[in-house]
């Protein structure tokens, strides 16, 4: 026998998109070696929904939104200029998975409101969306427990390394000391960049090619993205309410390119680097910054693609991860690992 899972799918972007052509990939050995059929029933971006209770094509959305149309051109399912949110408010459905674009500077919004709206309707919520979980955590996770539904959040840290299985899963029964991370890929590719000898604007010009700087280069080159998924490591592993305010936070962008040359020929590298140290006193103190790291350091081993972490801890020692990241595609089966986990236990 299998279970279907009924999805609604909010935010159909890179990873969104890509969402769907895993559905039509692995859904077959899903099936077979999970037992469970997931099934899309809603889909919503900027421009409208889709739903059908009997399932969407996933594969038929991949292909519209991969030409620049919208999941309310979707033949005989389609609701044009229907908000996410009344989706998710009245949808027949299991779980929602949430990637629409983060936003840090807006309350989270509208991300926020649509885990908010499922976790309260009973709706299990994957998301690769780091807003809400940044910016409401512990209310998010109180409201989870209080409706017995899960909130699953690996895909927001890192892509598709599990760093939040790592340290959740792996670490049980462990006092994690201090983490290492280096969780935004864009900042390690462009001061690999600078340190080939390219000009800064050739450097973020190459890195925009590659789609690996967001529309607002602020969020990553000043920080702001390896702060928020630090923010996450150490509320979800270290179990302490840490809020972006208690970041120290520096970005690249005062970042010499001739001092991250020189790095290179002494055999040293450039980071971006998160740390979150337990002190004394309970508290846990959290810093971004720019970090020189020795060449014997894991993370100064990640190349222009990577992102890894470290988590330094009492019975374990030291552990290390890295991933490498050439497309969003990893990041996208995070939320399909997170699915598993949840129903395959």
């Amino acid at each position: 026998m299998s279970v279907t899972v009924r999805i609604l799918m909010i935010g159909l972007g890179n990873l969104g998109r890509r969402f769907c052509d895993l559905l039509v990939e692995k859904g077959p050995h899903i099936q077979a070696h999970y037992g469970l059929h997931l099934l899309l029933v809603g889909a919503a971006d900027s421009r409208g929904i889709a739903y059908d209770p009997q399932g969407l094509d996933p594969a038929l959305l991949s292909a519209i939104k991969e030409t620049g149309g919208s999941a309310a051109d979707l033949p005989d399912a389609s609701q044009p200029g229907v908000q996410a949110a009344e989706l998710v408010a009245q949808a027949e459905a299991d779980l929602l998975c949430e990637a629409s674009p983060v936003n840090l500077r807006q309350g989270a919004e509208p991300g926020l409101t649509h885990v908010r709206l499922a976790l309260e309707r009973g709706l299990h919520v994957v998301t690769a969306n780091k807003g809400p979980m940044v910016l409401a955590y512990q209310e998010l996770h109180r409201l989870a427990t209080g409706q017995h539904v899960q909130l699953r959040f690996d895909g927001t840290v890192a892509g598709g390394l599990p760093a939040v299985y790592i340290g959740q899963r792996d670490l049980r029964g462990a006092d994690v000391r201090r983490i290492e991370a280096v969780p935004n890929l864009c900042t390690g590719y462009v001061m690999e960049l600078l340190a080939d000898g390219l000009a800064w604007h050739e450097a973020l010009e190459r890195a925009r090619a590659e789609g690996v700087l967001e529309a607002d280069p602020a969020f990553d080159l000043d920080g702001w993205d390896a702060a928020a998924k630090l923010v996450i490591l150490v509320n979800a592993i270290m179990d302490f309410p840490a809020r972006l305010e208690d970041v120290q936070r520096t970005g690249i962008t005062q970042r010499d390119g001739t001092a991250v040359q020189a790095a290179r020929k002494q055999g040293r590298t450039y980071k971006l680097l998160a740390t979150a140290e337990r002190l004394a006193d309970a508290q846990v103190s959290l810093r971004v910054a720019p970090t020189l790291l020795p060449a014997d350091h894991f993370l100064a081993g990640l190349g222009r693609k990577h992102m890894g972490v470290v988590y330094h801890t009492d019975i374990y020692g030291t552990l290390m991860a890295a991933i490498e990241e050439p497309s969003p595609l990893p990041s996208a089966a995070a939320m399909l690992r997170d699915i598993l986990d949840l129903y395959s236990r």
